[in-house]
């Protein structure tokens, strides 16, 4: 059930996002099982894509993680304070990613809730990719993570959904890669949030 490395080393980064809708999502972090399934993702393309940070083959210490072959997480932090987590795909030296910015709680709820400090899981709690981290118990510190060890792990359960349950639209806050904002590499299926 487990997605293998063979699925994160496809060439096609918008593919691959689209397929991660309704696929299952989870970590092990001290113990604690978390999960729920992908709603909501974004697709960057490596060094062609202006909202990629990897445009242009640039290459510095924060986005390193991107050159790496598909199946290996990388994280980052956004404003200072959200631990953004992305899925690489593609081969070696090539930094394609899928940044993932919803799920739906599925398991570990109760761990969930005490990692936000909410008193109940609500539509919205796994909306925003600085929430699918805190949710899951992710940060920085995990970039790098394989993507099919026992910490982090993609399962696919047979949730299809179809295309017309599917919302494409340009990504978010991404204004500054000009043209390139328009693309519409944003897959968000609001059914699964219902």
């Amino acid at each position: 059930m487990k997605l293998t490395k063979e699925y994160f080393l496809g060439d096609d980064v918008l593919g691959i996002a689209r397929d991660l809708l309704g696929k299952y999502l989870f970590t092990k972090v001290d113990g604690q099982l978390t999960g729920g399934i992908i709603c909501e993702v974004e697709a960057y393309k490596g060094t062609t894509d202006r909202a990629s940070h990897a445009f242009g083959g640039r290459r510095t210490r924060r986005n390193e993680m991107m050159y790496h072959a598909g199946g290996v997480a990388y994280l980052y932090l956004c404003y200072g304070m959200h631990h953004l987590l992305n899925f690489v795909t593609n081969m070696d030296g090539v930094p394609d990613a899928v940044l993932i910015r919803g799920i739906v709680p599925t398991h570990g709820e109760e761990m969930m809730l005490q990692r936000t400090r909410k008193r109940k899981i609500t539509p919205d709690i796994g909306f925003g990719p600085g929430k699918v981290s805190k949710l899951l118990g992710l940060t920085v510190a995990d970039n790098g993570l394989s993507l099919f060890g026992d910490t982090l792990w993609i399962e696919d359960r047979g949730l299809l959904v179809p295309d017309n349950q599917v919302e494409v639209t340009p990504r978010i806050g991404v204004d500054y890669a000009g043209e390139d904002a328009l693309l519409p590499y944003r897959y968000v299926c609001p059914v699964l949030s219902l």
